[in-house]
């Protein structure tokens, strides 16, 4: 039965930039994540087809394969149990490595000719000559996996786990759980060693690596290890100093905003910031003030507001009516 187009995968038309692959994929692997559907099997089966197509179209060089030669344009080489190399095609069957290379040979002539699919994969040129049956080839380390990780904002301050699918040579799925330390930042990358594509002869397999991509969050931003959240205040709290709730991770906390403190003052809550790793201490949280001026008054509250702007000025009058008769006395 014919397997899922990836571009229909990803719900993404086969003209999209790379921008609207990695939006797509970010928003579908956030809905079928299977932390988000604990009841719901299919989710998974969805959330692992999404990796899958995003691991092909994701990269530059597999897409431009697959688009060329769809499924069988994004297969890789490995070694089989008998030791010998074998290429599987995108769509699971698997051919022998000199099979496949005596049929590209064939249609060659002995000639020069074109790059076919067969050299983008083995990196073209004349290896016939060197090769020799049953000769072991050189051990060679597998390719490196590069994976995006969607983060919320709390998962990237906390730690979490996430589960990744890579489609292994020989077409099996296999699922991988990474655990993500508290406090990593947008673009951090992950290093997995050992869990990228297998080596060949031998070789040591290559490494999985995992850059966070952590959302925003509506209320805090991050300064290092420390958080920082707005705190709005009137203008007679600022003045006159007042008592207000701040959101923390933990929940609301009460914070006193001393007498005449302006607008963008920090104050400081200890040990409310990012959890740190066990050599560092916890971060803290930044509240910054915000005075907010009211956008209509009362009529009592304007007369007030009348009265103290008369009041805020009445000294310098004195001052500048007291320069005046010093000068005139001279």
């Amino acid at each position: 039965m014919p397997r899922d187009d990836f571009y229909e995968t990803l719900g993404v038309p086969r003209t999209a930039s790379a921008d609207e692959i990695k939006r797509a994929y970010r928003r579908l692997a956030k809905q079928y994540h299977p932390d988000r559907n604990p009841n719901d099997p299919g989710a998974e089966a969805k959330f692992k087809k999404v990796q899958e197509a995003y691991s092909v179209l994701g990269d530059a060089k597999k897409r431009e394969d697959y688009d060329r030669y769809g499924r069988a344009g994004v297969g890789q080489v490995r070694t089989d149990p008998g030791g010998r190399q074998v290429y599987t095609w995108g769509d699971g069957h698997a051919v022998n490595v000199e099979d496949l290379e005596d049929l590209f040979s064939a249609f060659g002539g002995g000639q020069e000719r074109p790059a076919s699919i067969f050299d983008q994969v083995f990196g073209g040129g004349n290896r016939r000559a060197s090769r020799g049956r049953g000769r072991p080839t050189r051990p060679q380390a597998g390719a490196d996996i590069n994976h995006d990780a969607p983060l919320s904002f709390e998962q990237a301050v906390r730690g979490t786990t996430l589960q990744f699918v890579v489609t292994r040579p020989d077409g099996r799925a296999e699922s991988i759980d990474v655990r993500v330390p508290p406090g990593v930042v947008d673009g951090q990358r992950i290093r997995l060693r050992g869990r990228g594509e297998p080596g060949a002869g031998g070789g040591p397999a290559g490494d999985l690596y995992l850059t966070c991509r952590v959302a925003p969050h509506p209320s805090f931003s991050r300064e290092g290890n420390d958080l920082i959240v707005t705190a709005p205040v009137t203008i007679t709290e600022a003045v006159l100093g007042a008592k207000v709730d701040v959101p923390t991770l933990d929940g609301s906390v009460s914070v006193t905003v001393p007498p005449g403190t302006s607008s963008g003052t920090k104050l400081r809550i200890r040990g409310q910031g990012v959890p740190a790793g066990r050599d560092a201490a916890r971060g803290d949280l930044l509240v910054v003030i915000k005075i907010v001026a009211p956008k209509s008054l009362t009529p009592e509250q304007r007369e007030l507001f009348e009265t103290l702007r008369v009041l805020e000025h009445a000294p310098s009058r004195r001052e500048d009516a007291s320069v005046r008769a010093s000068g005139s006395g001279a």
